[in-house]
């Protein structure tokens, strides 16, 4: 992961996206250490999710180095945790909303809330969170392009910043999400794959 971190730099990158998929799941920070590694060597501006669901957790992160952290499942489950970390750190903090079929999904996806996406955003806002990481569960990993529906539904309904994040797998769905007017864009697979060159992804998201 270090090395990756370093060719992204090299090809452009400012941020680099990172989640603890085992924390997601099972809580806690079972990969601080690569985590914190990366975060000292890459040069660049880091956002990270992962069984953060307590201040501690979202302390260690931030004096690790991380700019912004990402509650998931804490911010779900717990919207009063979510306000007050917002009110001590501000735009240090970002929620991380997991989608399928509309509703909230939490625990590494491996659950489904009773609560739909766009009720939740409107939450959000009105306890001042700045930035949301948006999945498409359904589109994740998948290849099938971004769901360009959902996103410009909640850029008409917020004044949150979205980084759209799942399907993207195109330089076309990059272009589209930029005239969309989202604040970003995760490009994961899509890379891995070959089927986007970072360097070119960032010279459309600039252009």
């Amino acid at each position: 992961p270090p090395k990756l971190a370093q060719e992204f730099r090299e090809a452009g990158a400012e941020w680099l996206h990172m989640v603890d998929l085992e924390g997601a799941r099972c809580g806690g920070t079972p990969n601080f250490d690569i985590a914190a590694k990366i975060i000292r060597t890459s040069g660049l501006s880091v956002e990270l999710g992962g069984g953060i669901r307590d201040e501690e957790t979202v302390l260690r992160y931030l004096d690790a180095g991380v700019n912004r952290v990402i509650l998931g499942t804490a911010a779900a489950s717990n919207i009063h945790f979510v306000a007050d970390m917002v009110a001590k750190y501000g735009s240090a903090i970002a929620v991380g909303v997991d989608l399928r079929d509309g509703m909230v999904a939490v625990k590494g996806w491996t659950e489904t809330t009773g609560q739909s996406g766009m009720d939740y955003c409107k939450s959000l806002e009105e306890i001042g969170v700045r930035t949301v990481i948006c999945t498409d569960i359904s589109r994740d990993g998948a290849m099938a392009g971004a769901n360009r529906a959902l996103y410009a539904e909640l850029m008409a309904s917020s004044k949150m910043r979205f980084i759209a994040s799942g399907g993207g797998s195109s330089l076309e769905d990059i272009r589209a999400l930029k005239e969309l007017g989202l604040y970003g864009a995760i490009v994961g697979k899509a890379y891995y794959t070959g089927a986007v060159k970072l360097a070119e992804a960032i010279a459309e998201a600039n252009a």
